[in-house]
C-alpha cells in the first residue's frame, strides 16, 4: 500500500510537470519531462548511453513506454551495469520501449500488437488495467511535444 502510493504521488508529480517548457506554448519534448520529473534517471542514462536523446528529442510522434527506476532495480543484480556495456543489447532494449505514431490509451485493444521501433511487436491486454508485454501501465497519456508517454511498471524485453 504504501509503495502504491509512493509510485502514484511520483506519477502525480510527473503528470503536473510543466506543460510549457519555453514559454512559446509548446510542451516539453518525451526526454525533457522525463529528465524534469526525477523518477526516470536509469531510463535517461539509458538514453544518453545509446545514443538516443536526439532521436527523442526528434520530430516524432512517438509512443514511449517509460520503466520507472523501481523497473530498473528489479532487475537482475548487475543487468543495468552490463546493459550500459554493451550499445547493440541496450538500443535493442530501448528501442523496444518505443513504437512509432502518438498511441494514446483510448486507441488500444485488448491483444492489440503494435511494432516497435527495433522492429518487434509488443502485446497490449487489456483487463483490471493496460499491460504491455506483462508489465502494468501505471500511468497513461502523458502528452509531450513529440508524443506520448505511458509508465510502466517493468522493463520489456525483446526475444
Amino acid at each position: 500500500m504504501i509503495r502504491n502510493t509512493l509510485i502514484a504521488t511520483s506519477f502525480l508529480a510527473l503528470a503536473s510537470a510543466p506543460a510549457l517548457a519555453d514559454g512559446h506554448g509548446h510542451a516539453q519534448d518525451i526526454v525533457d519531462i522525463a529528465v524534469a520529473n526525477g523518477s526516470f534517471t536509469t531510463l535517461v542514462a539509458a538514453v544518453e548511453a545509446a545514443g538516443l536523446v536526439d532521436t527523442l528529442k526528434g520530430d516524432g510522434p512517438f509512443t514511449v513506454f517509460a520503466p520507472t527506476d523501481e523497473a530498473f532495480a528489479a532487475l537482475p543484480e548487475g543487468t543495468v551495469e552490463a546493459l550500459l556495456n554493451d550499445i547493440p543489447a541496450l538500443t535493442a532494449i530501448l528501442t523496444y520501449h518505443v513504437v512509432p505514431g502518438a498511441v494514446m490509451s483510448g486507441d488500444l485493444s485488448d491483444g492489440m500488437m503494435a511494432e516497435t521501433v527495433n522492429g518487434q511487436s509488443v502485446t497490449i491486454t487489456l483487463g483490471d488495467g493496460v499491460m504491455v508485454d506483462g508489465a502494468n501501465v501505471v500511468m497513461a497519456d502523458i502528452e509531450a511535444s513529440n508524443g506520448v508517454i505511458h509508465v510502466i511498471d517493468a522493463v520489456i524485453l525483446p526475444e
